[in-house]
């Protein structure tokens, strides 16, 4: 994690780089996410989603990313998904985007949103699918700061990660149909998964 302590900065901008790839993302996302309740944001950065989709809590284990997600109003609290600082069943949903890639242990990761978050309530995770043309772009930046380390998920191995954990997916959504350096404008977010390289669920807490 120290590559996001040292290069926070950097990871911030590249949202101002490239809005029309952060716009089309935070468009998919919000498909999912519900218009009510109180939610958390899991691997919140810097804030650039949880401010946008009104998550007042969020954490992460990034100090430098955290202050800047606290001037954007999102409450912060420094901890690994793996061990969320929280009671059991306080919040009405959650939210993972990104993060899934860079975890230690996913299962726990989802052991911990299943129990922060109370039953019937939603988890909305966001990933590049491993198995889309964007995810085989993304494993070729061997030489990137925050990408040489990933492990990419695809669309199927987070649908059977979410059942084995009492996680029933009832939306998917997917955005981004070409390369970065081809998205000139907002990408369409369609119903599915497949054809684009970044894809939401949403599901269901029934544990």
């Amino acid at each position: 994690m120290d590559v996001f302590d040292r290069y926070y900065k950097e990871y911030d901008n590249w949202f101002e780089i490239n809005k029309n790839i952060y716009a089309s993302e935070l468009e998919c996302v919000k498909k999912a996410v519900p218009e009510t309740g109180e939610g958390i944001e899991i691997g919140v950065g810097t804030g650039r989603f949880a401010s946008k989709l009104n998550i007042r809590f969020g954490i992460d284990p990034s100090a430098q990313m955290l202050g800047i997600a606290k001037k954007r109003g999102v409450n912060c609290v420094k901890a690994f998904g793996e061990n969320a600082p929280f009671k059991d069943n306080v919040f009405d949903f959650a939210v993972v985007l990104f993060t899934l890639s860079f975890v230690k242990n996913v299962n726990k990761v989802f052991s911990e949103i299943n129990r922060i978050v109370k039953k019937g309530g939603y988890i909305v995770c966001g990933i590049i699918d491993k198995d889309s043309f964007l995810g085989e772009y993304y494993m070729q930046q061997l030489n990137s700061k925050f990408y040489s380390k990933c492990k990419f998920l695809s669309t199927l191995e987070l649908v059977d990660i979410c059942k084995n954990n009492n996680i029933l997916i009832t939306e998917v959504y997917q955005t981004l149909f070409k390369i970065p350096e081809l998205i000139k404008d907002m990408e369409p977010v369609k119903v599915g998964f497949g054809d684009g390289g970044y894809v939401v669920t949403k599901g269901i807490n029934i544990k």
